[in-house]
């Protein structure tokens, strides 16, 4: 058991439990194999999550920079400004923002929209298509099992038929051999019983 996993491994599960204590499990190198390679998945989970949480902070820094640009140049061409927009218009505004941050888009252009929302399309049938494929593969192991399984119960049938007929067997084996045995003991009482006779 190489001792660098295992220190790794109890730094990860202090790291996961706090405060709390780590529970009980039983330490050989098959449990810390496997809790090292949760130990990995974990960590390079994490990674990737900080760098989606920084792409999302600076995409949001780029639509806050780009909201002011569009604000300051409303307010300049058009002496237009924020606080002039009514109440819905502003709910507008802000559903805009919030699908262009869902939608992780560079700008709030039209094309940039209709490109996202094609991607967002071709994702869900290649998704949809994926699933087809699976559930396939799903039923096709399903009817696989099942014919493993009506195998196996017939493997145990003939099995047990085998079994029962070698016990037949046996018996009928012990019974021709006690049989010749006694044979054989008739035979040497008769081949004494000539000689006397003789």
């Amino acid at each position: 058991l190489p001792p660098r996993l295992f220190w790794q491994v109890t730094s990860w599960l202090k790291k996961i439990f706090r405060d709390e204590p780590i529970p009980q499990y039983e330490v050989n190198a098959q449990t810390v194999d496997i809790l090292y390679e949760l130990t990995e998945n974990n960590e390079a989970r994490d990674r990737d999550v900080m760098l989606l949480i920084e792409d999302m902070n600076q995409l949001a820094a780029e639509y806050q920079e780009e909201a002011k640009y569009l604000q300051d140049l409303l307010a300049k061409s058009l002496d237009f400004s924020l606080t002039s927009l009514s109440t819905e218009g502003t709910g507008y505004l802000s559903e805009l923002v919030n699908i262009a941050l869902t939608l992780e888009i560079k700008d709030t252009s039209l094309a940039s929209f209709i490109a996202a929302m094609n991607d967002l399309s071709w994702d869900l049938y290649d998704t949809e298509s994926k699933n087809r494929e699976l559930e396939q593969e799903l039923n096709s192991i399903k009817k696989k099992l099942t014919a493993a399984l009506v195998l196996e119960k017939r493997l145990q049938e003939d099995l047990k038929k085998t079994e029962e007929h070698l016990e037949v067997e046996k018996a009928k084996a012990e019974s021709r051999s006690q049989n010749l045995k006694f044979l054989k003991n008739k035979a040497e009482d008769f081949k004494i019983r000539i000689k006397t006779a003789e």
